[in-house]
C-alpha cells in the first residue's frame, strides 16, 4: 500500500500558512467585532461579504456615497516593538473615516485587512479589538474583513493593516471648496501627537542609527519632555474626529474641513481651498506638543521640512463663517477637541489657492 497524500491543511502548514490559527483568531475577535455594529448591520463575521441593509438610505432626498481608503504606514514598526496592538486599530479607523467626514459624510460601515508573517491569534485578535473600538468611536459599523498570511513575504511578526470606508451625505449639504467665502475662519483642532504620518521621518531622526544620522535612541528611553518613554510617545493613538465633525457641520455655517495628514497643515487646507481665495495660518495660535519640537531639535528638521511631513499639533481645520465660530468652538469642547481660531480665509488674486504660515509658535 502506497502512502496517502498529506491533507490540505497539512501541506498548507508546512508551508507557513495555519489555518488553524487563523480560525482561532476568528473566535477571539468575535466578540469585539459584535461590539462595532450599526442597526443596518446585516448577519456576522464569517460571510464572502458584509451586508448592510441600504433601505436606510430612503431618509435622504439625494443621498452621495462617499468612499475612503488608508493605512497607517510605518507606524506599525513601533507597535511590533513595543509589542503593543490594540491600538494601531486607532490610527486605522481615524485615517478613513476622518477622510470621510470632512465631506460632511456620516461613515455608515468599514472593512479592514491585515496582511501578517504569521498569525499570532491573540495578536490579530488585539489589533481587530481596536479596529472595533475606534469603529464605535466614529460611530461606523465594523462590517467585515480579511487576515491573510504571508510567510516568505513578510517576517513571522510582521503585519501592516489597511482599510476601507463607506458614507453618505446629503448631496445638499456637501462640504467643499465651493462654499468656502472670504471672511471664513479657519478653526484648528488639536491633535492627539503624531497621529500615522511622517514616521519613516521620526523613525530616521529619533531611532536611527548615530552612523546614519539619528540620534540612536530606543523605544525604552525616559523622555522628560513627554513625561514617558519614547515608544509611548510615538504609539500614542491618532484622534478621531467624526463625530465631532459631523456635529459641527450639523449645527454651524462651516463650509469646508481638511484632514491634516500627510503633506501637513498647509497643503491639506490647500486641497478645499477654492483658487480665487488664499488663508494665512497664525503659528503663535497654538504650541504644538513637545513630541514635533524634539524632532526639530534632535534632527535639525527645518520648519519648513516638518511642517510639509507632520500635523504640528493640529489633526483637523475647518472653514466656517464667522458668525458661528464661538458656537463651533463650543460644540468641539463638548465633544472634548480642544479648538482654537488659527487663520482666516480672503479674496487674493495673487496668492489665490495658497495657505501662508505666518508667525512662530510660542517657545519656538
Amino acid at each position: 500500500m502506497t502512502d496517502q497524500p498529506a491533507a490540505p491543511e497539512g501541506a498548507y502548514a508546512a508551508a507557513g500558512v495555519s489555518i488553524e490559527a487563523a480560525d482561532r483568531a476568528i473566535d477571539l475577535m468575535k466578540g469585539w467585532v459584535d461590539k462595532a455594529r450599526r442597526p443596518e448591520m446585516i448577519g456576522g463575521l464569517g460571510g464572502f461579504a458584509g451586508l448592510f441593509d441600504a433601505s436606510a438610505l430612503t431618509k435622504y432626498e439625494a443621498p452621495l456615497l462617499a468612499t475612503s481608503t488608508d493605512g497607517v504606514g510605518t507606524k506599525v514598526a513601533i507597535a511590533q516593538l513595543m509589542d503593543v496592538h490594540d491600538t494601531i486599530g486607532f490610527d486605522l479607523v481615524g485615517m478613513v473615516v476622518d477622510d470621510l467626514v470632512v465631506c460632511g459624510a456620516e461613515p455608515l460601515f468599514m472593512t479592514d485587512y491585515i496582511a501578517c508573517g504569521r498569525v499570532v491569534p491573540e495578536r490579530i485578535a488585539a489589533i481587530v479589538k481596536g479596529i472595533a473600538e475606534a469603529c464605535v468611536v466614529a460611530g461606523c459599523a465594523l462590517i467585515g474583513g480579511e487576515t491573510a498570511e504571508h510567510p516568505g513575504l513578510l517576517d513571522p511578526d510582521d503585519y501592516d493593516v489597511a482599510g476601507a470606508t463607506t458614507g453618505v451625505v446629503e448631496a445638499s449639504r456637501l462640504l467643499g471648496p465651493g462654499r468656502v467665502r472670504p471672511g471664513d475662519v479657519v478653526i484648528a483642532m488639536e491633535a492627539s501627537g503624531l497621529h500615522s504620518n511622517g514616521y519613516s521621518l521620526v523613525r530616521h531622526v529619533l531611532l536611527g542609527s548615530t552612523d546614519s544620522g539619528g540620534a540612536g535612541w530606543t523605544i525604552d528611553r525616559q523622555v522628560d519632555d513627554f513625561g514617558r518613554t519614547l515608544g509611548e510617545e510615538l504609539l500614542e493613538p491618532t484622534r478621531i474626529y467624526a463625530k465631532a465633525c459631523l456635529d459641527l457641520a450639523d449645527r454651524t455655517e462651516t463650509h469646508a474641513m481638511s484632514h491634516i495628514t500627510g503633506g501637513g497643515l498647509a497643503a491639506n487646507l490647500e486641497r478645499v481651498l477654492p483658487e480665487e481665495l488664499s488663508v494665512r495660518i497664525d503659528r503663535s495660535t497654538w504650541t504644538p506638543q513637545p513630541v514635533f519640537d524634539v524632532v526639530r531639535r534632535v534632527g535639525d528638521v527645518s520648519q519648513s521640512d516638518l511642517e510639509a511631513t507632520l500635523n504640528c499639533g493640529v489633526g483637523m481645520v475647518a472653514l466656517t463663517a464667522p458668525e458661528s465660530v464661538d458656537t463651533a468652538i463650543s460644540v468641539l469642547a463638548g465633544h472634548g477637541v480642544r479648538a482654537w481660531v488659527a487663520g482666516e480665509a480672503r479674496a487674493d488674486s495673487a496668492e489665490g489657492g495658497r495657505v501662508l504660515m505666518e508667525g512662530q509658535h510660542p517657545g519656538w
